[in-house]
């Protein structure tokens, strides 16, 4: 090609280019995407007026159309005249979309998009399955193995993308972080982590306008999200806490203020397929909130969220009633409850929804008692959730490494351990519960097909094989394996067992001849026993 018609033809592509920005621009419209994997976010943006308050004054939604299917997700201002819709598509093909709103910018602007299938590691949202446990949207099982990294996205770049690198090599699939940060000295002018941005808008760091969000402390926001949803991990955001203390006064902006900054939240993140709202840490702290305000900040949450992500609150010294409508798992801070067996399935018979331990004490030296426990002490109450058809939530709160607070790094040794647990949980194609939780604690799996027997600190020398008989017949034969859980070894056992029924029992089964299995007499014993096909 000539030169000179070479240069021709580009610049009337620059000319052509120009003419559909004009186009693009006089409709408001900035960006959006042509093409979003399903269960991805399509961001709209558009061009606005940001004169007066637009939090307050400007009404934008869009309404998002697939054949049958419409979701209507509210807008939220971005700052420098910068207004957003998110959308999280949950189908796949053509989808169309509308604008509506109260300025004359943002009214009316309508598109298309594409949605593509998902990636091999996007499975969607992650919702409740089976009653107890859960599964992402396509069905996938998902099994919360959780940590604890409250602060986390207010630290300075390296200790974030360490927080990253460590969670990308460890077990934990959700992350509980808080989405607004505590009082501390650190954070404020002066201080080593002085936070560039806070949440709201000030006129002296202490005299916030709860009216005005700040969009530059809420995009570092999105980004952590991002970063955790790129790695797989499941973003616990916790809307509210009790760590303020009335300094900044986060947690005493009253009714109507709470009640647009969960507008806010729920415009901003719902459309990240990872996100999980927690409405509270230690909510019993929150003295300006009683049972009755969370119930309306739950509603909220519920009905501006278009997409039902899972939704449960974190309690202090008062539970909050788990059983109401709209709450969906269990967020629990109750020590006890996992450092004995069968408390878990209790808990499960008053509440009938997923059970997540989500506070158990943390491994670590500090001197608050809540954080100087063992690893094995850890692991063990790690199993005694399990067993119960439950789940628990890591944490570590070393001296040397805080990560309950700052993330970064582990130095412990319970999450190759726990590792190792999610490893042998993961191997079955089915969710495993209580196998006989009135008389059986320490028993899970399915009924006559598979079983996990934890011993947890009882250090037995042998076994006798007996089991319940539920779902069993004489002649069911089995395998076993006999399972170090903290030295992280699986043993088979060089025999086969063949059930019978037990004598004067009508309950239970045993081997046809009287097997003893051997033990090594230690703690923290397991064994599996799994069906053989016959």
């Amino acid at each position: 090609m000539p030169l000179n018609t070479y240069l021709k033809k580009q610049t009337n592509m620059k000319f052509l280019k120009i003419l559909l920005l004009i186009f693009i621009s006089s409709y408001g419209v900035l960006m959006a995407q042509e093409e979003v994997e399903k269960w991805g976010v399509f961001e709209l943006v558009l061009e606005g007026s940001d004169v007066g308050n637009p939090f307050l004054e400007t009404d934008l939604h869009a309404v998002f159309f697939h054949k049958d299917t419409t979701f209507s997700p509210e807008g939220f201002y971005d700052g420098n005249g910068v207004f957003k819709i998110r959308f999280m598509p949950t189908r796949e093909g053509t989808w169309t979309y509308k604008t509506f709103s109260n300025q004359e910018e943002l009214e009316g602007n309508e598109g298309e998009f594409f949605c593509t299938p998902a990636g091999s590691e996007n499975h969607g949202r992650v919702k409740v399955a089976e009653q107890y446990h859960f599964e992402y949207e396509d069905g996938t099982e998902f099994m919360p193995f959780g940590t604890t990294i409250y602060e986390w996205t207010f630290q300075n770049e390296s200790t974030k993308a360490a927080t990253i690198e460590t969670l990308k090599n460890n077990p934990f699939n959700k992350a509980r972080f808080l989405a607004i940060p505590p009082h501390k000295e650190k954070y404020i002018d002066g201080g080593e982590l002085h936070l560039k941005d806070y949440p709201f808008e000030d006129t002296g760091k202490e005299d916030w306008d709860f009216t005005r969000f700040n969009p530059e402390f809420f995009k570092n926001l999105d980004e952590c999200i991002t970063r955790l949803n790129e790695i797989g991990v499941e973003a616990d955001l916790v809307l509210f806490h009790p760590y303020d203390k009335g300094k900044w006064g986060f947690d005493m902006m009253g009714m109507e203020n709470n009640l647009r900054y969960v507008r806010y939240m729920m415009a901003r993140y719902a459309a990240y397929k990872n996100i999980w709202w927690s409405l509270a840490n230690e909510n019993s702290f929150i003295k300006d909130l009683d049972d009755e305000d969370w119930d309306i900040l739950f509603k909220e949450v519920q009905e501006k969220d278009p997409y039902g992500h899972l939704r449960s609150i974190h309690n202090a010294g008062r539970i909050y009633d788990y059983n109401r409508p709209w709450v969906t798992h269990v967020s629990l801070q109750y020590y006890n409850a996992v450092r004995v067996p069968g408390v878990s399935p209790l808990l499960r018979d008053i509440y009938r929804k997923p059970i997540v331990h989500d506070e158990i004490n943390y491994e670590g030296d500090i001197e608050k008692r809540w954080g100087r426990i063992s690893a094995e002490e850890l692991v063990f109450r790690f199993w005694n959730a399990a067993i119960g058809g439950a789940y628990a939530t890591h944490g570590e709160s070393y001296e040397e490494s805080d990560w309950i607070s700052h993330g970064g790094t582990l130095i412990g040794e319970s999450p190759a351990r726990i590792e190792f647990m999610k490893n042998l949980m993961a191997d079955k194609p089915w969710k495993w519960n209580p196998i006989d939780q009135y008389y059986e604690l320490n028993m899970a799996g399915k009924a006559g097909l598979y079983y996990l027997i934890y011993f947890g600190e009882e250090a037995l020398e042998d076994w006798a094989f007996v089991l319940p008989n539920k779902e069993l017949k004489s002649g069911a034969k089995f395998k076993v394996e006999i399972i170090d859980t903290w030295g992280m070894t699986v043993v088979p056992v060089d025999q086969v067992f063949e059930v019978v029924p037990l004598e004067g029992d009508g309950y239970k089964v045993r081997d046809k001849d009287n097997a003893v299995i051997s033990l090594p007499g230690q703690k923290y014993i397991a064994l599996r026993i799994q069906r053989i096909k016959d």
